[in-house]
């Protein structure tokens, strides 16, 4: 059954995704990107498209969800209805923190911080390099594009390997050229 649900999902070489992370549907998940256990990504009313070095920790969860109004419960935090069926992008070197939402009006571009049990699910192209944070949601663009986590993606990129299994990559489908 665990195949079956992955049938959709192309993990990019270099990309790390913990195997106890939840990603159903057509979801596309770029290199040097790293998704933590309990993490969920569901694309059912379209694709999800994350970018090159994300970070998406623990029970965060990113949704493009079905045309149904389908209700998704939220450990007694509220929910997201909903109805329209579009692509939802993700850009690179962001980083959604633990217990947060995107929900599937939301683009993310690039360099922008979800905070811990933030709720994001308005009809929006979220600017570059913004963080949204604290329990109210509070909005702010740093002046300067952020350093990339590259020191932390690493660490997590060796660490998490020993203690979780990981999903396997997609190979390229390309045929070798003949001299």
């Amino acid at each position: 059954m665990a195949e079956k649900a992955q049938k959709g999902v192309k993990i990019a070489p270099g990309a790390v995704v913990c195997v106890e992370s939840e990603i159903r549907g057509d979801v596309t998940i770029g290199p040097r990107t790293v998704i933590h256990p309990k993490a969920r990504i569901i694309a059912e009313a379209g694709p999800i498209v994350i970018g090159e070095g994300n970070l998406i920790e623990e029970q965060a969860l990113i949704i493009n969800g079905s045309v149904s109004g389908k209700y998704y419960p939220r450990n007694g935090r509220g929910g997201a209805q909903t109805n329209d069926s579009q692509a939802m992008k993700v850009g690179d070197n962001n980083v959604i923190e633990s217990k947060a939402f995107v929900g599937r009006n939301v683009i993310l571009t690039s360099g922008c911080i979800i905070g811990a049990c933030c709720n994001v699910n308005t009809y929006e192209v979220i600017p570059e390099n913004t963080v949204i944070y604290g329990a109210d949601c509070l909005r702010r663009v740093q002046t300067e594009r952020p350093q990339p986590q590259t020191l932390q993606l690493d660490f997590l990129m060796k660490i998490l390997p020993n203690y979780h299994h990981l999903k396997k990559t997609t190979k390229a489908t390309s045929t070798p050229v003949k001299s």
